[in-house]
Order: structure tokens, then C-alpha cells, then sequence
């Protein structure tokens, strides 16, 4: 029988030390215009972060800076940047020193170059050019006759509880997820996974979790992580010209599966 004494000191002692417990404050940097998808896809992505992190005494926020802006806060008190930039931008913010530390998550561009650089700490979220090229032409080996779009996402994707996340979405920002919307939302769904796992803000333990540990579900089914390039291991969907989905790369029974998608090294 459980000694109702010891029970009433044990609640006694650990239930203020529950509620006096400091929430760990997560602000996450941005850079890039605040009108645009991959906002809108950030902004989801950290409404549900704090909606889990109501249960785990986290608090997130996304501040909007500019690359000047940036360049004046100190990098040792960063915990990642996203950003939504050309090729050029993202290279220069990533391959700079003083940010070398820090997690930069590549948002919009699909840029083989971006993936090629190999820099250790950038992110390319969304699937790269080559991957795309990739995709299609497995598709046209046996279908020369139907066109297809390569698309990270899709409005009408409903596998892997993508269904879910489009209503969501749709729901809070009244138009239909994009490619660069997902890409927003993974970002700061990943970030906010992993430091529910970690427990930590710092960038260097989010760096090391991202390239070792992932393990991401980003409502796409195979389970995502990061190849060395930086690259996000991912399916891509295939639509046609009426909007439709008509299969998924990589297609079943393609050699090497994921990585059959895209470079994979640094080679």
C-alpha cells in the first residue's frame, strides 16, 4: 500500500521545483521577406513548437532580421538561422566564419552549387535541381508520353499524414502549402525535435544532432536525414499537367532508393 506520508512529501518538494522550473527560451533567426511562403511555412512550424513545448517547458520564437542586422548579434547567443535567399546570399552567410557554428538552413533554393560547396553547416531543405532531374527521368523510362513536374510538396497530398498538415495549414495562413511553405515548417519542426531530444539551445549541439542523430518525419513516409552534402534525404512527388500526383520518386524497385535521388557525397 503506497505510504500516503511519503507520497504527500514527495509532491510537497517536487511540485514546486515542476512549476518554478525556467522555460527554455528558443529564438530562431530569419533572414528573407516576411510576405513570402517559406514564412508562412516558418510561422506554422513554430505554432506547433510551441504547442508542444507547452508540455515541456519550451517557449519559441522567430525573429526577422537583416543580413546586416545579423551581422551585428553576436553568434555565440544563436541558435540557427533560416533563411530565404538567392544562391549567392546563402552561400556568403554559410561559408563566413563567424557563423560556422551555427545551423543555416537553406529554405527556397534548389541550387546544385549549394549542395556541392559541402559547407558542414548548411541545411538544403528543399529537394536539390539534380534531384529533380533525377526523378523525372526515372519516371519517363516508362511513361515517354506523359510530362511531369518534380515537387517537394503537393496541396493534395494525403499519404503519411500529409493530408493533416495541408488542412492545418490551409486552415491558419487560407491558402494551400507550397514547396517553399513545407520547407519553412520542416525546418523549425526539426529544430524543435531535436531540442526537445537534446535539451539544449546551443548551436553546436543542434549542429552535431542534425548531422548525426536525425531522424525526421516530415510527413513525406521514409524517414529524412541529411546526407553530407547538407542535402535532406526526401521523396519527390511527380505531377502532372492537370495538377495531379501521379507517382512518387524514387520509383519502386530503382536502385538505391533515396540515394538514387540527387548527389549524395563530396566526392
Amino acid at each position: 500500500m503506497i505510504n500516503i506520508k511519503k507520497l504527500a512529501l514527495l509532491i510537497v518538494f517536487i511540485w514546486p521545483s515542476v512549476l518554478l522550473a525556467e522555460t527554455m527560451e528558443v529564438t530562431l533567426l530569419y533572414v528573407g521577406p516576411t510576405d513570402s511562403q517559406a514564412w508562412a511555412g516558418s510561422q506554422q512550424g513554430l505554432d506547433e513548437a510551441n504547442l508542444q513545448g507547452q508540455f515541456l517547458g519550451q517557449n519559441y520564437q522567430i525573429k526577422s532580421v537583416t543580413m546586416k542586422e545579423l551581422q551585428d548579434l553576436p553568434a555565440s547567443n544563436m541558435t540557427a538561422i533560416l533563411v530565404d535567399a538567392s544562391k549567392k546570399n546563402v552561400l556568403s552567410l554559410a561559408q563566413d566564419a563567424k557563423y560556422s557554428q551555427v545551423p543555416i538552413f537553406n529554405l527556397t533554393s534548389t541550387d546544385d552549387a549549394l549542395r556541392s560547396a559541402c559547407v558542414p553547416n548548411l541545411f538544403n531543405i528543399l529537394p536539390s535541381d539534380q534531384m529533380d532531374k533525377d526523378a523525372i527521368a526515372q519516371w519517363q523510362a516508362k511513361n515517354p508520353d506523359i510530362a511531369v513536374k518534380a515537387q517537394a510538396w503537393h496541396e493534395d497530398f494525403v499519404k503519411f499524414a500529409a493530408s493533416q498538415l495541408n488542412k492545418r495549414f490551409k486552415r491558419n495562413h487560407n491558402v494551400n502549402m507550397t514547396d517553399d511553405a513545407w520547407a519553412g515548417w520542416a525546418s523549425v519542426k526539426m529544430i524543435s525535435d531535436t531540442v526537445a531530444r537534446t535539451e539544449s539551445i546551443k548551436s553546436t549541439s543542434l549542429l552535431e544532432h542534425l548531422k548525426n542523430d536525425l531522424s525526421f518525419d516530415g510527413q513525406k513516409g521514409d524517414t529524412a536525414t541529411f546526407r553530407e552534402t547538407g542535402q535532406l534525404r526526401q521523396i519527390v512527388l511527380l505531377v502532372n499537367d492537370k495538377n495531379e500526383i501521379v507517382a512518387e520518386a524514387p520509383l519502386r524497385g530503382v536502385k538505391n532508393g533515396l540515394d538514387s535521388l540527387g548527389k549524395t557525397t563530396c566526392q
